[in-house]
Parts: C-alpha cells; structure tokens; sequence
C-alpha cells in the first residue's frame, strides 16, 4: 500500500512538474510568441478609414478588417453593464483570471463532459485572443492558447485599467460580417452611433459575441431575439436593472435599422471614386514624408465634399424614374417583332462569344435578377437572362459647384454591387449637348445672337447626300442663333457649323478639358462625338462660372484617427476658356430653353423653380439620352442608355427631355423641399449689360423676305462641304473689310 501512495506521490509530482515545464515553456515562447508589457503598450488595431460627407455623415468606410474605434466615454453605462453581466460577472475584482469559473469548466467541462458549463474566459482572456488569435499545436491546441491567453490576461491586467481593458475589447471583438468593433457594430444593425444605442441594442449586440453568426439579428432574428432576453435576464440577475424594467424590456420586438454600406450604399461608385484618388494622395505622402500610412488599416478619416442629402435625393430620383422607364422599353421589346429580333440577334452574337452552345443557354438555373423593386433570385436561362440584361437601362448623375469644382452628388450606375462600371466616365455620344459648345465658338469668333442662319435642307453630296432634318421635320425660313439653340435646330446648327473655323472649334474642345479628338466633320455639329459624363459637367461648369474653368474634386481632407491633417484641398482660381460675354449669351439662351425651349418640361411638368439654364441632348435612335441642368451655384448632368447602342427606345420616350431631364428634376425638386439646400443652389445668373440684352434682341425665327426667296430659286440644295466652308470663308473675309456695310449700310 505503502509501495502505492509513493508511486502515486510520484507520478502527482511527476505531472506537476511537467505542468511546470508546460507553463515555463508557454511563457518562454516556446509555442510561439507572447507579448510583453512593453509591446502591449504600444497595441494599435487594425482600424477602417471612414469617409464622411460634407455634413459628416458616414458614407462607407475602406478596410481590412471593417473596424472603427471608440473611446470609454462613448460606451453607455447599460452597455458595459450588458457585458459584464454576460461575460464575465466578476470582472472588477480579479486580475485577469476568474479562478472560480476556470476551477468551474475544469471540472464540469473536463472531467464531467457538460459542454454547458461555459468557456470559463474572462473579458481580459478573450481581449487577449481577439488581439493576437490562436495558432494550431495540433492535440496541445486547447492547453497552449488557453495559457498563452491567462498569460497575456495578467500582463494586460498589470498594465491597463480596467477602463481600457473594456476600450480594448470593444474595440477588437467581432460581431459578424467582417464587423469589429462596437462603433461598427452599432452602424450596421442599427444605424447609430454607439453612444446612442439604447439598452436592447446593447443587449443585441452584446447577445451576438456568444456566436455571431447564430446570434446575427439580421440574418437570423429569432435566434438574435431569444439571446438578447437572456442578456436582460443576466443583467437582472446581477441587479443592473430591475425585474420590472427587464420583464418590459423582453416583451419588445427585435427592430433594426441595417445598414450594410459594403452592400446597399447609395454613394458605391463615389466611395470606388474616392478611394482611388485618397490612395493617389496617400502614396505620395508616403513617398514625401518617409511615412507608411495605410487607407485600410490606419484609421484615416476622409472628409469629401458629397452633400449627403442631395446624394439621397438623386437615388430615390433613379428609382423613381428608371424603374418606370425600365418597364416600358421592357414591353417595348416584347410587342415590337422588328425589335424582338434585333434583340434575339444581339443575345445569339454574346452566347457565340461567351462559347455556349444554344442547347445549353435553354436551361435554367437560379440567378440573381435585377429588379427595381428588390433582388430577387429566380430560375431563368442564360438566354433569357441576356435578353433581360441588355434591355436594362443604365444612367449616371453627376452634381458638382462650378465655382469650385467640388462634387455635390455622384450617381455612378443603377447598382454599384452589381454593376460596377462607373457610368461618369463612360464615353457616349454627345447629341445636341454638344450644341452649346459650337455656338460658344462661333461667338467667341465674333457672331452675336441675333445672326441668322439658314434653316432650308441641303444635301452634303460627299457624305452621301447626307441632308440633316431638324427633329420636327420642319424647314425654311431663318433662325437667329438665339432662336436656333434653344430650339435644340439641326439645319441651322450644321450651317452655323459650316461658317465655324474648325481649328478655333477644336481649341476651345481642349480648354474645355474634353478628352477624345473632334473629326471635322459637319454632324459633329449635332453631337457626333463622343464624352463623359464628368467631362460635360466640367465643361458647362464654365458657362456657370463666367467663362472660367474649375477642376472636379471630392476630397476636402484626410485626417489620422488622431485628427492631424495629413492633406487638405487648396482652391485655386480657374483660368479663363470663354470669354464672360460669350458665357452670358450662353447662359440667357440656354435659360430661354428651359423657359419655352425644349427643357420647358422641367418647370411645367415637375414644377422646379431655382433659376436654371439647360440643354437636352438625343443621340441618333433615341440611343443616350442627355439632360444639364446649372446655374451658378450647381451644374447636374445625367446620362440615360442601355449598354449596347442597338437597344433603344423607338419613339420620344428616349429623348433627353423624357428619359434623362426627369433625373435632374427630380433631384432638385426635392432639394427645393429643403430649406438649407434651396439656399445654397438658389442663385440667378449675372444681369446682362445694356449691349448684351441689345444683341439678344430679336426674334427667333423669320420667313425669308421676297428677294431672298427669289435667289433660293437659282440656289441648288445639293452642295458640298467644302464648298460651303469655302463660302463662309468669303463671307467672314467681306464682313471684316466691312463690304457689306458699304454696300447696304449694314452688316
């Protein structure tokens, strides 16, 4: 017996000092490292980049790991109470190890096999584990990164209070959906910051660390609901609230406010935008200033120059519009025969290209469906799910000041998660938006407002006999350049056209900052070429701004988590591309065509007051449909189309005045509905001098007088493009030499 006890003392010693050596070796990183006081110091997390709007609100955030950190002072005094009471009930008394619970999972979980018993972890145990994680030791994997983490509990306990222990943890632990943090946590399910959260969004959220994607309130409510109960019981338990405030609270639904700004985000495409012109930035500090600052781990804040409320304004305006839109080119495609086969043909060419047999493109599957209304996922084939994609209508929309270049909204596409082509920088044809710019030029080339142009058809007979009509299909008479832009008229668009020296045309192309090469060619004059959504802001930015150009920007600021400026924009004065004379004939004309021109849809239909100029553009087919709508104070572009330029609308309803003006209008009328924005985009053009109002002056339209009309019996319709240039030629030379005036005593 004697034999026994002594073999047993030694086998007892024998096993402790194994445990002694087990633990010294833990300690002495021999199972891989742990962190000293001093580098638990110097502790930094992962943290997300924030980008804010002009009035700070979160438009999304850049990360790694999507973290924002919070301070002590911001956590609500139920929220704390929550977690400990859940957690770790003693956690103001021990230092770092509960030896109760631990002694507790030992026995039951170990010896005894209850899974129920508890993890037995402290709040400084599990901060250790989200801090630094745990590591495989194969069948010694439980012991190690259980006493590497008591280890590195005592440490932290040593070091910390335990203010900034619960900082740290909240700061670090993660609560699904690649969510760290509390302030993030408080973001997505709820939408509010974390210091506003109420005593069952803490219970929530608390409830989700026991397993956050059982516990996850969005994708699996009940389970979330049953959790948080037991959270508010653990609080009555430990007498943080009282029975009757706990039993109340129990009895109240699960009510979220998700808002998942990586899925659903109304700014994407402007976050994508922001996020290459922030790392641009960022890298050349870097480069600067020896310094290594990351915009997915360093917790920079950037600040942007998106207003908010007009952003959410232009988005209801998409949803609005488009999804009635959608439906009708939709039906359109489905009565119209011609227009089915057109259809079927453009699906049979990308199955040919995408290399699937048509047997095999017959045979549904489940897919995920666009749909205005919501995301859907529905069996359909590839065939029919092509047919549906290439009938969908694409659009973007952009805001921006034309005194300082700064982006207000910035509508890149009808859904950044599925459609990431970023529609402010596709290059489509410019219809009748490119009109402005000929007749700027034409002014800047010394015409004034009120010269005539020939409004009857002609035939260009080296392009075809090409004959341009005007969209009503009418001809004969004059109209005053005034009468002819806002009237959006082709004939005698193209014959103002023919008299423009295509060189100074093309210069004031580049200092309008355009980047594709004009073709001299007479139906660039109706738009034949092709810019981008941004690029034609930018250029009706300087009608807006008298003639002087502004570059777009978005970022006003980035910020450390510290709040040391790191960079900030600088506004520098534009130079002059107009002259201010030219811009105000502009302007006033452009401002007729919103009043009785083809823009007048814009007050008489949707009832928009701020004072406008405006310009619809229609390209060839009813493709792309343009709308600008500025003053000095906004310029708003918006750009409607499918993909493929053989889908399109066959009638009016894919001009600019009914596809891509509702966009705008719809923005602005509900910015009108707000007081501070009314204000800020309410502003009038500069009044016209006394010889600007004297050369605007004059009707828009005139019959031709009998003299006149009898010369257009000897004047042959066909002509030539070179020769009419020629013409012009002659005609600018004799009214610099000033024959006319000699001749008739006037110009």
């Amino acid at each position: 017996m004697k034999r026994y006890i002594l073999l047993a003392a030694k086998i007892a010693i024998g096993l402790f000092l194994l445990l002694v050596l087990f633990i010294l070796a833990v300690r002495w990183n021999v199972f891989g490292k742990i962190y000293t006081e001093e580098e638990l110091i110097h502790y930094k997390n992962e943290t997300a980049s924030v980008v804010l709007s002009e009035n700070e609100v979160v438009l999304g955030k850049y990360f790694d790991k999507n973290r924002t950190n919070a301070n002590f002072e911001e956590f609500p005094k139920h929220l704390i109470n929550a977690l400990v009471a859940t957690e770790d009930a003693r956690f103001f008394e021990h230092d770092g190890v509960d030896t109760r619970s631990l002694l507790r999972v030992l026995f039951k979980s170990i010896l005894s096999g209850d899974k129920r018993s508890g993890g037995g972890s402290t709040i400084s145990q599990q901060l250790a584990k989200n801090m630094f994680g745990r590591s495989n030791h194969g069948f010694l994997s439980l012991p190690v990164n259980k006493t590497k983490e008591i280890i590195q509990a005592k440490r932290i306990e040593s070091i910390f209070s335990k203010e900034n222990i619960l900082t740290l943890y909240f700061n670090t632990v993660a609560f699904g959906e690649n969510v760290y943090g509390i302030e993030s946590a408080a973001l997505r399910y709820f939408n509010k910051k974390v210091s506003d959260l109420n005593i069952e969004e803490s219970a929530v959220l608390v409830g989700i660390l026991k397993a956050n994607t059982y516990y996850n309130p969005n994708k699996n409510p009940d389970n979330a609901l049953m959790r948080r109960n037991v959270v508010l019981n653990q609080m009555h338990r430990y007498e943080y609230i009282n029975k009757k405030t706990a039993d109340s609270l129990k009895q109240l639904p699960l009510k979220l406010n998700y808002n998942n700004l990586t899925t659903k985000n109304k700014a994407g495409h402007f976050l994508t935008y922001v996020k290459k012109e922030a790392i641009k930035i960022i890298d050349s500090i870097n480069k600067v200033d020896k310094t290594s600052y990351d915009i997915e781990k360093d917790g920079l804040v950037i600040s942007t120059t998106l207003n908010e409320e007009l952003q959410t304004y232009a988005t209801e305006a998409f949803a609005s519009h488009l999804s009635d839109m959608q439906e009708k080119i939709r039906a359109q495609y489905q009565r119209n025969k011609y227009q089915k086969r057109i259809l079927n043909t453009l699906v049979e060419t990308q199955l040919k290209q995408m290399k699937i047999h048509p047997d095999s493109a017959k045979v549904k599957r489940k897919q995920s469906i666009f749909s205005w209304k919501e995301s859907k996922t529905d069996s359909i084939s590839t065939l029919d799910s092509l047919k549906l994609e290439n009938t969908i209508l694409h659009a973007g929309l952009l805001a921006l000041s034309p005194k300082t270049g700064a982006v207000k909204a910035y509508v890149g596409g009808i859904d950044n998660q599925r459609y990431a082509y970023d529609q402010i920088f596709s290059q489509r044809q410019l219809a009748s938006t490119f009109k402005p710019i000929l007749y700027a030029t034409a002014f800047e080339s010394g015409k004034h407002p009120c010269y005539y142009l020939d409004n009857d058809s002609i035939q260009l007979k080296e392009y075809k006999n090409w004959s341009p009509k005007n969209a009503d299909n009418t001809f004969g008479g004059k109209y005053s350049m005034q009468g002819a832009l806002l009237n959006s008229k082709n004939i005698p668009t193209i014959n103002l056209y023919l008299e423009t020296d295509f060189e100074k045309l093309d210069t004031i192309w580049s200092r309008l900052k355009f980047s594709s090469r004009l073709k001299n060619v007479p139906s660039l004059a109706l738009g034949t070429t092709n810019a981008s959504i941004y690029e034609v802001a930018n250029a009706y930015s300087v009608f807006a701004n008298s003639g002087k150009a502004t570059t777009p920007y978005t970022i006003v600021k980035i910020e450390t988590s510290s709040g040391e400026v790191l960079y900030e924009h600088k506004h520098k004065s534009g130079k002059e591309a107009l002259s201010k004379q030219s811009t105000a004939y502009i302007n006033e004309i452009l401002q007729n065509a919103i009043s009785r021109g083809t823009g007048q849809r814009l007050r008489s239909q949707y009832g928009v007051t701020l004072p406008l100029a405006g310009k619809t553009g229609t390209s060839q087919d009813y493709t792309d449909a343009w709308f600008v709508g500025y003053n000095p104070n906004i310029v708003v572009v918006s750009r409607v189309g499918c993909d493929s330029p053989k889908i399109h609308f066959n009638s009016g309803l894919g001009a600019g005045s009914s596809l891509a003006m509702p966009l705008v209008a719809k923005t602005l009328k509900k910015a009108e509905s707000n007081t501070k924005l009314r204000k800020e985009l309410n502003a009038h053009f500069s009044p016209l001098t006394e010889f600007e109002r004297l050369q605007l002056d004059c009707e828009d339209f005139k019959e031709k007088t009998g003299v006149e009309k009898f010369f257009e019996l000897f004047k042959k319709q066909e002509t030539s493009y070179k020769k009419e240039q020629e013409k012009a030629k002659r005609k600018a030379e004799r009214k610099k030499k000033g024959f006319f005036k000699r001749l008739f005593g006037k110009d």
